[in-house]
């Protein structure tokens, strides 16, 4: 087994949906975390997506040397209190993903942006705590609180892996409101989704400003 697909799309933009239809088309996916109770290897069980590709990229040079177990990467970024990772983000390592992994396939969910500003604002503390006060590539520390920042920064982020991939037909970005994206996605991996909704969906409403 082999990862076959990562997903380089931000946060709140279907990842877990698209995660839930991998799973139940057969893959094993790892999405955000290893979970304890799906990840083969127990020695990285527990930790995070992008904490791993980052051990493999700084140590063998490989992102996925641990990774090798799981079919895709739905969520591959991280930001709490320790860990402010943002594999999508980083040249380098995408870099030599697509050199060391030549049919490894890339998708991009990607979400209006200012409607995925407003949900990472109605998330949790993502909107208001995490992402003003971590050093994401893009968004440096301190910015980030007002829905304009945060619509900024995400729109630039596709604007970057479309720069990076062009015309490469490896890569694959989806509007999660595009009824044909489950087709579009089937057709770009080779494989049949039996399944297609939201997951995760963010319930809260939030009052306020959502600037």
């Amino acid at each position: 087994m082999a990862v076959k697909l990562i997903n380089l799309g931000l946060p709140k933009t279907g990842t877990t949906t698209l995660g839930v239809a991998l799973e139940k088309s057969g893959w094993l996916v790892a999405d955000f975390k290893l979970r304890r109770r799906t990840c083969p290897e127990k020695d990285i069980a527990g930790s995070f997506v992008g904490r791993q590709l980052y051990e493999g990229y700084y140590g063998s040079g490989d992102p996925l040397e641990r990774l090798g177990s799981f079919d895709a990467l739905t969520e591959i970024s991280v930001l709490n209190r320790d860990l402010c990772l943002w594999p999508q983000t980083d040249f380098g390592l995408i870099q030599s993903l697509r050199d060391r992994h030549p049919d490894l396939r890339f998708v991009a969910s990607w979400r209006d942006p200012e409607e995925a500003a407003h949900s990472m604002l109605r998330w949790s503390d993502l909107g208001t705590n995490r992402l003003p006060g971590g050093n994401v590539p893009g968004l440096p520390k301190g910015f980030g609180d007002t829905r304009l920042q945060r619509a900024t920064w995400i729109a630039q982020h596709y604007a970057f892996l479309r720069h990076l991939f062009a015309d490469d037909p490896r890569f694959l970005e989806y509007d999660i409101a595009d009824p044909q994206a489950p087709a579009r996605i089937s057709a770009h991996i080779g494989v049949e989704l039996p399944w297609w909704g939201q997951a995760n969906e963010n319930t809260s409403v939030r009052t306020g400003s959502a600037t």
